[in-house]
């Protein structure tokens, strides 16, 4: 690798990540508020560029960085970068998916707790002087079954801890999972439909693709056990808001916790203040680990790659 490399950092991303990068001699720009425009008159003089996922990185950005030879992105999913773009001109694209699988993990288990007992409401109305127990009849998650869309990073947390708390792991994705993983779980490998109509309780982790946007949509919906739950840490169009919107209002679904949404922040407040969902505003990934780990991982996949070339 020569020396002196310049990268650019266009997000907020933990110190550690950025003095990773110095050490293996590059100079290092940090913009964090980077405009687009900005971007598209600077770009050219980087080698490297590292984003989350605020930032775009377009065709017309990756056409214009005529020294660019890395993009990374501190986190799980591409869908910001046009992978094509960069592809055709031989840079590299890196992300670090393994960074946040526990963080998003525990949030997943803690929302679906939250969710099947009710822990918003009741934290509420103790706030406002109620004594609202008589409301509060929850699920015990011992015995209830899971339905898994994806097992990667995240799903496979998932399981593993849904399981410590004795559910049974129903699994649908593109591929057949690892037997020994399966085993592991005393899992099922199962259709999307099975899953459906056999849950209890189904969580997302699939990413965003064109095959999966609105993977979950009226017809899916209308599968589920009545009084199921949802679970949404993965990607918010990967589910049709609106249709989510109507089971949760006609009571097929009991309740649905999301941290991931269609457009974020939400434009339309529709489905987050129904009374039966849980929200939160992206914060899987949102832990000191997490945000160490995908700032270090990203940097040392750059620099391993430089190195090589």
């Amino acid at each position: 690798m020569k020396p002196k490399m310049k990268a650019l950092v266009c997000d907020p991303i933990h110190q550690d990540g950025i003095e990773r990068l110095k050490l293996a001699g590059f100079t290092v720009d940090v913009k964090p508020s980077i405009s687009d425009e900005e971007l598209k008159n600077l770009v050219s003089t980087y080698d490297v560029l590292v984003v989350r996922s605020r930032t775009k990185i377009t065709a017309e950005v990756i056409g214009k960085g005529r020294r660019l030879k890395a993009v990374g992105r501190a986190g799980v999913g591409l869908e910001n970068i046009d992978v094509d773009a960069a592809k055709k001109r031989n840079i590299a694209v890196f992300n670090s998916p393994e960074a946040p699988a526990e963080a998003v993990a525990e949030l997943t288990i803690g929302l679906l707790i939250s969710i099947v007992r009710r822990l918003p409401f009741a934290d509420r109305t103790m706030k406002e002087g109620q004594w609202t127990k008589k409301q509060l009849m929850g699920w015990q998650l011992e015995g209830k079954t899971l339905g898994m869309l994806g097992l990667g990073n995240i799903g496979k947390r998932v399981a593993k801890i849904a399981k410590a708390l004795g559910m049974k792991i129903l699994i649908t994705k593109r591929t057949p999972p690892d037997p020994e993983l399966l085993s592991e779980l005393v899992g099922e490998y199962v259709p999307l439909r099975e899953l459906l109509m056999r849950s209890d309780v189904v969580t997302i982790h699939v990413p965003l693709t064109h095959q999966t946007r609105h993977m979950i949509g009226r017809e899916e919906l209308g599968l589920m056990k009545d009084g199921s739950y949802m679970i949404n840490t993965a990607r918010g169009p990967v589910v049709d808001e609106k249709a989510l919107a109507d089971a949760l209002r006609s009571g097929k679904l009991a309740g649905a916790a999301l941290d991931v949404y269609a457009v974020e922040p939400p434009q339309d407040l529709e489905l987050v203040t129904l009374r039966n969902v849980v929200c939160t505003p992206h914060i899987g990934g949102q832990t000191e680990e997490s945000q160490r780990g995908a700032a270090t991982i990203i940097a040392d996949k750059i620099i391993a790659h430089l190195k090589k070339a």
